[in-house]
This record gives C-alpha cells, sequence and structure tokens, in this order.
C-alpha cells in the first residue's frame, strides 16, 4: 500500500492548503482563522461531526466508519498541531508570512494540512469500522494545548483507544519515517533566575555588589549538574540561552537575570535538575552577598511511545513507504513536544516523517525554515493507512 492514489490527486490542494496556513500563522491560543478554515474543511468534506471551541481555538472531527460506528469496531485518535512561533522569517518563499514576527517555522502548517488529507480521504471512502477523531491542537509551542485538551476531557468526550501524532523531521532524508519504543523526545522546563545585587560605577566596583559577575559564576556551576550529579547514561541538558542586565558600559546594574531550559527524561533526573539549580543559584548569589531568586518550571513530560502502539504506527508507515524508508531512532532527541500529555493520559505513539531535501536545509526553529510540500501525501497517506488497518472494514 504506496502513498494513496486518491491523496495524491489532490496533492495540489494540500499544497494550496498549506501555504495559505503559512501566510497567515497565529501564537498559540490565538488560532483563530486556522480552526476556523479547518473547521470549515472538515464540514465541507463530510465528517459526521465538527466540535470546536476545545482549550480556545482546537477542533475534533470525527468520520464513522462504513463496516460500524458510533461505538462499534473501535476508535482512534490522530492529531495535528497548529500554531506558529515568535519568530521573523526570512525564507524569501512566495508563500512566506504576511504577519511581521510571526512565521511557521516548525511545519505545523504542513502537519494540519496532511490530517486534513487524511480527513478528506477518510470522509469519502470510510473503508474502515469504528471511528477515527481528527485531533488539530492549539498551542503546541510552549502554551500547554495538549494538556489543556485532556483537561478539558477530550479523551471523555472522544472515546478512543489509541492516539498518535506526527512531526516533519528536516534533518532526516524525505519521505524517512522514524520511530522508536519507550522516551522520543525530553522533558522540558524553563529556568528563570534573578540575580539581585548593589548597583555602582564601573570604575568603583568596590562601592557595589556586581550581579553581572555573580551571573557568571552561576551559568558556569550549572554546567555542572549534569555532569557531576546526574549518571553518565542516563540522559540531562541545563543551558542558560538568555542573559540581561545592565545599559551602560561602564555602569555595575542593580539586577542581573537570566533565562534558560533543562531537559530529561528520568523523572528522578529531573528532580536533581530542580533541586541543584536552585541550590547553586542561590547559594553562589548569597556567598557573594547577594541574592538569587530562582524558577523553575516545569512545563512538559518526557514524549514516552507505548510499545504496542509504536508497532503499529511503524508497520502502518512500512505500508506506505516501504521498509527501506522506516528506521528505528537509535536514541531520542532531547527536544520537547506537548503530545506528551495525551501519551500520559491514552496509549500511543509518535513518530517524525523525514522532510530533508539536502544538507543545508534550514532545521525547524530558523527563520529560513519551510515545509516540503513533497510529503504532504505520504504524511496523509499514513493517517489514513493507521485508521485503515487499525479499524478494518467488517463485512
Amino acid at each position: 500500500m504506496p502513498i494513496i492514489n486518491r491523496i495524491a490527486e489532490f496533492h495540489d490542494d494540500m499544497t494550496a492548503w498549506r501555504r495559505d496556513f503559512h501566510q497567515h500563522p497565529e501564537l498559540n491560543f490565538q488560532e483563530v482563522r486556522t480552526s476556523r478554515i479547518v473547521a470549515e474543511k472538515l464540514r465541507e468534506f463530510g465528517c459526521d461531526e465538527v466540535i470546536t471551541g476545545i482549550a480556545t481555538t482546537g477542533v475534533v472531527g470525527v468520520i464513522h466508519g462504513k463496516g460500524g460506528g458510533r461505538g462499534e469496531g473501535g476508535a482512534i485518535g490522530l492529531r495535528a498541531d497548529m500554531d506558529a512561533l515568535p519568530i521573523h522569517e526570512e525564507s524569501g518563499v512566495p508563500h512566506a508570512s504576511t504577519t511581521p514576527g510571526v512565521m511557521h517555522a516548525c511545519g505545523h502548517d504542513g502537519h494540519t494540512t496532511m490530517l486534513l488529507g487524511a480527513a478528506r480521504y477518510l470522509a469519502e471512502t470510510r473503508n474502515f469500522s469504528g471511528t477515527a477523531y481528527m485531533i488539530f491542537q492549539p498551542a503546541e509551542e510552549m502554551g500547554g494545548g495538549g494538556e489543556v485538551m485532556v483537561k478539558e476531557g477530550l479523551f471523555e468526550r472522544f472515546p478512543m483507544d489509541r492516539v498518535f501524532g506526527l512531526h516533519n523531521w528536516p534533518g532526516a532524508p524525505e519521505g524517512t519515517f522514524l520511530w522508536r519504543v519507550g522516551p522520543v523526545m525530553a522533558a522540558v522546563a524553563d529556568i528563570r533566575i534573578t540575580v539581585t545585587g548593589k548597583g555602582a560605577h564601573g570604575a568603583m566596583p568596590h562601592q557595589g555588589n556586581d550581579p553581572i559577575v555573580i551571573a557568571a559564576q552561576i551559568v558556569t556551576a550549572l554546567q555542572s549538574i549534569v555532569a557531576r550529579n546526574v549518571e553518565p547514561v542516563e540522559g540531562g541538558v541545563v543551558t542558560i540561552g538568555e542573559i540581561k542586565g545592565g545599559n551602560a558600559f561602564n555602569v555595575i546594574p542593580e539586577v542581573v537575570t537570566l533565562r534558560g531550559t533543562a531537559r530529561w527524561f528520568l523523572p528522578e533526573v529531573g528532580d536533581i535538575l530542580e533541586t541543584k539549580v536552585k541550590a547553586l543559584a542561590s547559594g553562589i548569589a548569597e556567598a557573594f552577598g547577594a541574592r538569587a531568586e530562582v524558577q523553575f518550571d516545569r512545563m512538559y513530560p518526557a514524549t514516552i511511545n507505548e510499545e504496542v502502539s509504536a508497532g503499529l504506527a511503524a508497520d502502518a508507515a512500512r505500508a506506505v513507504a516501504g521498509e527501506a524508508k522506516v528506521v528505528e531512532l537509535p536514541k531520542p532527541t532531547m527536544g520537547g513536544e506537548d503530545f506528551s500529555f495525551m501519551l500520559n493520559a491514552k496509549q500511543g505513539a509518535y513518530l517524525m516523517l523525514g522532510a530533508g531535501r539536502g544538507p543545508q536545509d534550514p532545521q525547524v526553529h530558523h527563520p529560513r525554515y519551510d515545509f516540503n510540500d513533497a510529503i504532504l501525501p505520504l504524511g496523509a497517506s499514513w493517517w489514513a493507512a493507521m485508521v485503515e488497518r487499525q479499524l478494518p472494514r467488517k463485512g
């Protein structure tokens, strides 16, 4: 079962949808236009139900199969994310963002389009039993939209046996599916440290208490946490990516702020990172006679694939792309993904779909990134294959 012919026939339509989404990106929980168009298309395709307003802008399309529906034959959920990023686009493509400072730099425009393509095909053919739920989620990018959907009763309102997600991956060859059992992406925390000292003239540092020097000591010390507290075979990251302080070259400021991220897979490693970040930052500041306020906000848990679900997802990928293009990931990535909230509540799996066109391809979250439209029919076919293989038509 290669790329489904019917889906290939509307490749041009899908490309047009994707580029329209790309031109009109919307940030988390603001996906008003996007969700409206998604709902309109689902109704146009003939979905049995289209429910809006979940987690503010989320949409769920319900499609019953010919071989039994409404509780007969089982049900699965297919999830795509819709939100963009606060990045100024530099891709130079004709369909570039028309909203300054906002762009689809992670490919959610493509994810939404692939799931719409699958919905169109499934609503037309209904060559399955049971029910397929098309889940269009807002606010994946640090907004926790997946968690909000779960808390608002996603799995109670739409009872499904399993749920599946898919992400484009420019770092892998075009058309390659990547999968694994167990951890796929890391848990994520947001670190914020405010160091308060005493300001002074840069020529008279003895009259102040320099928070820049203290912040530098903290940044250096934080790099020892994973190296000297986490078992070497386990994963952990502590990174400070932002430092702000001072407004003049010859003035010692009163306050310096640091912001960074921590990543891990095992909960106990997350506990170590949180304890040590707080202890080191506070202790170093105190040793210098200053004060450090530390926030360690746990945002997303690790994304962990359940074994049976991962196998089902990989089998569907092989049916669509062939054995040679389905590759088991040897190790997870330290990137984060809020599909983890859905996998914490329901068995399922998360796969990557290679989108790389060459070694110079910009990766996700880059201002020159643009989704590879060539993989649209492949992703949509995988979604459709998941439904038809897991919910085979009866009779």
